[in-house]
Formats: structure tokens, sequence, C-alpha cells
């Protein structure tokens, strides 16, 4: 009779059907259970690190043909797919397609995936099995009318969400009928654009509940057990950004009852392979809410695999190929604390824009209890084509204060240099009291914005200055800045009289270059180590989880910008045009909408005006500080401005 590992090892090749940090990720449980892997790769992704790791790899017109992944798998002689999260990891059909190529889904059926993806259907089974839902529209899509009675019903805020798909995607909160069509037409497109239907709901919306969320595993014998909780609170634009395990707010009974219920739903839906259940906790703390079920591995994974003690690809692969559940994971019992924070190519101080560029230096930190997962290295490219997550970086430690502690340490240590990260933004929110003490909900973050400090540390700016001084002194024919009239000599400089450029006010300073790129400053007798990096006549510096690009002088424009143009805040694709030239503009109107790294981004009018210059059409590409358009007075005189971006709610 063939044994557990000889039928795991009938799935290999196996085919990962995702790029990034989630297809290494299961490159490496793959490899240890000893199967071959194959990746896939757009031409953007050509020698990306989960391309270069496989075995092979086929390169792909795009990550979301279903026929073209099939394709590859049948040219490799993959026997299994695996598909990571999003993209196509929940799509029914590419599952039922990969099915009847005679290949082997990893993952549930697609039947599951069908019933869960959809949101409506999905709250029906979870009522008829016991589980609690919040009180919403209708399982079918729900239009305007209908919504607006559950409104009226109901009351505001309510909230907008996708039937399809998951990730914060489709998702809006109303706060007032005004708001009501704006925000379901962009939860519609939005949906639309991320998951080819955008069919949408509408629920109560709880104010300041916690967001806990189930694992749980099933096989194809009818077992299903669950694996504890994660707390996902911590989020911005409904996307997580911190997430732990266990909850400190969840007690045994707490967690008896949402795993049981769990457990309830995936056996009701017939599930198999590792999902998630999502609730809602009110802010009292009474009772739960069934929120959604996740047919896929999340993105939060890693902290219930530290806390548990189990891989949960491994498991995956296992339960595909038929293994029962047994005592393996029945038997399993929680250890310790595990928090997770998302690392995103992201300007938090610029109001999170996405950032792009070359990755100059990755140094990953390391010591006790950390692990990172990552999809990037040196010379890789971040560029507006995917979501701009990099790595995960997880701590685990004997309890929640040694994990959010050893946490804070590896993103102080990560060197990361040639774009903005939100490594130095989640250390600060880190650093909060009431994340610290674990009193968290949906809207804490948002509410903590405008208290984080997200200014660059002044040092960081004499370190750049300095480091390009002493690159100027090496001969490699850097242009002169403004502070150059202020070094005294060779490794000594003063800051003074207002400081460079203004910015930092250091009455004495030293530095040297150190072996492997570093850079050892001395400001007023307090040494501290940089990690640095030259870039033509451009210097990247970071510590702390900071980083700051600076040159010797700004290069001049080819020509000044118009007064009242409105220029793109990043580079990206323009999703939708409102206006035209000669249209009488208010304050605040939306003129364009930008997407990029899959989030929108709003161009408004800053002052009340005429529309003028617009030369786009949806479908063109902007590149970041291009003349997007201009707004001139009544008159015909163009008014002062500067174009305000933000992701739409």
């Amino acid at each position: 009779m063939e044994n557990g590992a000889g039928r795991v090892q009938r799935l290999g090749p196996l085919l990962i059907a995702n790029r990034g940090e989630i297809a290494v990720r299961v490159q490496r449980s793959a490899r240890e259970l000893g199967l071959r892997t194959v990746a896939v790769f757009v031409a953007a992704d050509r020698g990306a690190p989960h391309a270069v790791l496989a075995d092979e790899a086929v390169l792909i017109s795009s990550y979301l043909d279903a026929a073209e992944l099939i394709r590859a798998a049948r040219l490799t002689g993959a026997r299994s797919v695996h598909p990571g999260y999003g993209f196509l990891s929940e799509n029914a059909d590419f599952a039922r397609a990969v099915d009847q190529a005679g290949i082997t889904w990893i993952g549930p059926p697609a039947a599951a995936i069908e019933l869960m993806g959809d949101k409506g259907r999905a709250k029906r089974l979870a009522a008829e099995s016991g589980v609690p839902v919040v009180p919403g529209t209708g399982g079918a899509e729900a239009g305007a009318e209908e919504i607006r009675a559950f409104a009226d019903e109901q009351g505001y805020p309510l909230m907008i969400k996708a039937l399809s798909g998951g990730g914060g995607k489709g998702m809006r909160v109303v706060d007032n009928a005004d708001g009501l069509d704006a925000a379901l037409a962009a939860a519609r497109r939005e949906a639309e654009a991320a998951f080819g239907d955008g069919r949408v709901l509408a629920e109560r919306y709880l104010e300041r509940p916690r967001h806990i969320e189930i694992q749980v595993l099933a096989d194809s014998h009818g077992n299903a057990v669950h694996l504890g909780e994660r707390e996902c609170s911590l989020q911005r634009r409904h996307q997580k950004v911190i997430e732990e395990a266990p909850s400190p707010a969840v007690d045994v009974p707490m967690r008896e009852a949402m795993g049981s219920a769990a457990v309830s739903l995936a056996t009701a839906c017939n599930y198999e392979g590792a999902g998630t259940v999502e609730f809602i906790v009110p802010a009292d703390g009474d009772g739960f809410f069934f929120l959604e079920m996740n047919t896929r591995l999340q993105v939060e994974h890693p902290v219930t695999e530290m806390v548990w003690g189990v891989d949960l690809v491994s498991e995956q692969l296992r339960l595909a190929a038929g293994e029962p559940i047994g005592g393996r994971l029945g038997a399993s019992e929680p250890r310790g604390h595990a928090v997770e924070a998302r690392l995103y190519a992201e300007d938090p101080a610029a109001g999170f824009l996405p950032s792009t560029g070359v990755i100059r230096r990755w140094r990953e930190p390391v010591g006790a209890g950390i692990r990172v997962d990552s999809g990037v290295t040196e010379g890789s490219v971040v560029g507006t084509e995917f979501d701009p997550l990099l790595a995960k970086l997880v701590a685990h430690g004997p309890d929640r204060a040694t994990a959010l502690g050893r946490l804070d340490r590896a993103l102080s240590e990560l060197q990361l240099l040639g774009v903005s990260s939100s490594a130095a933004f989640t250390r600060a929110l880190l650093a909060e009291p009431a994340v610290g003490a674990g009193r968290l909900d949906t809207s804490l973050l948002e509410r903590l914005l405008c208290e984080l400090d997200l200014s660059v540390p002044e040092d960081l700016v004499a370190a750049g200055a300095l480091g390009l001084y002493l690159a100027d002194t090496e001969g490699l024919g850097l242009a002169a800045g403004p502070w150059r009239r202020r070094f005294e000599r060779l490794g000594e400089i003063r800051i003074g009289e207002g400081g460079i450029g203004g910015a930092v006010g250091f009455a004495r300073a030293q530095a040297r270059w150190l072996p492997g790129g570093s850079l050892l400053c001395e400001l007023d007798g307090r040494a501290r180590t940089y990690a640095a990096t030259l870039d033509g006549e451009t210097i990247w510096v970071a510590r702390g989880g900071h980083q700051l690009r600076m040159s010797p002088e700004r290069k001049a424009r080819a020509a000044p910008p118009a007064a009242g143009s409105l220029e793109a805040p990043m580079p990206g694709v323009v999703l939708i045009v409102s206006v035209r030239n000669g249209d009488r503009v208010e304050e605040g109107q939306v003129l364009l909408v930008l997407e990029s790294m899959k989030m929108e981004l709003q161009v408004t009018a800053p002052v009340a005006g005429v529309v003028g210059g617009l030369e786009l059409k949806v479908g063109d590409r902007v590149a970041q500080g291009d003349a997007l358009v201009v707004i001139g007075a009544d008159s015909g005189e163009p008014s002062s401005g500067a174009a305000e971006a933000g992701a739409a709610r």
C-alpha cells in the first residue's frame, strides 16, 4: 500500500501559478518534500527570484490567463498546480479547468470556491449552519435602490462589499446618503478590475470592531480541524498591515466557539485543504459575526505556522494527495506568540503613494525567532504592474511583548535601498501604547495616522550629505551641492549657519566608508552606522527603517511646469477621466483617477476654476511628475495649485 510520502511525490513537478514572495515560499516547502517546481513569469519578472529559484520557469503573458497557465503545466509535465494567493487563487473556473486537464489542484474543490467566493451565498450557508451573520442585503447582487432601502432601515454607516474576491478590494464604507452612488461605482469598478466580477452587496458597518480569523484544514475523508485564530485588526483602507497569533482579546471559550463555527462552515461547504473563516467581533466583545471565507492560503499564514509548529503549504500538498488529517494536526498545540508585518514599497510620508525603482541593497534581518518571506533581491525592479508587497517580516517569542520587540528590531535592521518602504511607519505603529496593550480595532490605524511621526530623522540627511562629500573627494565627479562650501577638510565637516539645506544643524561631523558599503558617521560626538549606496550622482542612505534619497543638486527641468498644472503624483495608468477642457470645476472635484500597483488614486481640483491642457484619455500611461491638467481661473488665467492624490475609499 502506498504511504503518504509516496502519494505526495505523485504531485511533482508542481507548477506555482503566482509570483513574488508567495511563489518563493511555496517553492521552499515543495523542495523540502522532494518535489520539483515550475515557475511562471511575465516579461517584467524576467530574472525575478521566484523564476530563478525554480527548477524550471516558463514565460507567459499574464498571471491571469488560465489557459496559458495550463499550457505551461502541460509543457513542463507538471502534475499539480498551486495558485498561491491573489490572481486566480479563488477563481473556480481556473480550479475546474486544472482538474479537467487531469492536473491536481492544490486547493479546495471548485464548487466550494464558487460557493464561498459568493459572499451572499456564503452568508446564507453560514446562517443555516448556525453561525451569526452581519445584517445586510440579500445574497444576490444588490442594486442601488435595494441598498438605499437597506440603509434607510438600518442607517449609516454601511459597508459596500464585492460579492467575489477579498483582500479589501471592492470595499467602501459609506457614511451618508450623499456618498452612496460614488461608493457603489468605485466598489463595482474595483471589484471588476480585481476579480472580473463587479457585483456587490451591502452590510451594516460595525464601528471599531476587531477582525479575527480562524485557520481551518479539511481532508477528503470528511475530517476538519482548526488551528486557532489570528488577530488582523490593524488595517489601512481595509488592507491588513500587522497580524498576530493568538489574538490578545480571545480567551479559551471564545476560541472554542469561533473554531467550532469555522469547522462547521468548512464541513457544510464540503471543503478540502487550507482555508480561513473570517469573523468580525463588536467593540464590546459580545459575540462574533461571520464576515467571509477565504478559500486559499492567507498572506498572514506564517504567524499560525510559527505558533502551531506546522507548515501549512506542506499540509496543503499532503491533503491534496489524499492524506487524512488523523492525529498529525489534531494533537497540535499553540506555543508562544507571533507577529507579522507586511513590507510595502510605498512612501507613508507622501500619503502612502507606491514607490517604484530598482532595489540597490537588500539585507534581511536575522536572529532568534525571526523569519522573512521575501520575493525580491538586489537588482529587483519595483514597477507599477503588481501589488507593492515586497516581503513579510515575522517574529516569534514566548510571549507577545517579546514577539513585538523582536519584530521592531527586525524592521530596524532591515537594509532596503532604492525604493521607499513602510518599515519606519510600521515601527512607529508598533510603538503606540494602544498597539502594545493589544487594544486594537479595524479603525485604530486610521485614527493614529495623524499622530505618527513619519518625518525623516535629521541625522539621516546629514549622513547623506557626508556620503556625497566623501564620494566627491574620492574622484567620482559629483557636482558640488549648496552645502559644499561648508566642508572644512576630508572626513571632517562643519554644518552650521542653518545647516545642510536648512534641514539639519550639527556643529561638527566626521564620516568614513566601511567595507561592504556602510557609512560610519559621527555627528556632534554621536556615532551611527548607516546603510548606504551610490547610484550615479545619487546616494541612498537608511537607518532604523527610514530610507532617504539625495542628490548633490536637483537637475533642472527641461521646461518649468505651467502655473496651475497638476502633476502625476506617481507613475500609473489613467483609469477615469471625469472632465473635459473648458469644464468649470469646484474645489475638491475629482478630475482624473489613476491606477498604480492595484490602487486607485484620485486627482482633485485644488481650487475652483476651468479645466485646460487635458490631453489624456483612459488607458494612457503617465510617469511621476507628468503634467495632467491645468486649472485656470474663469478669466482664462491659470491659478496655482497642486495635485491631491489619495486612495479611493
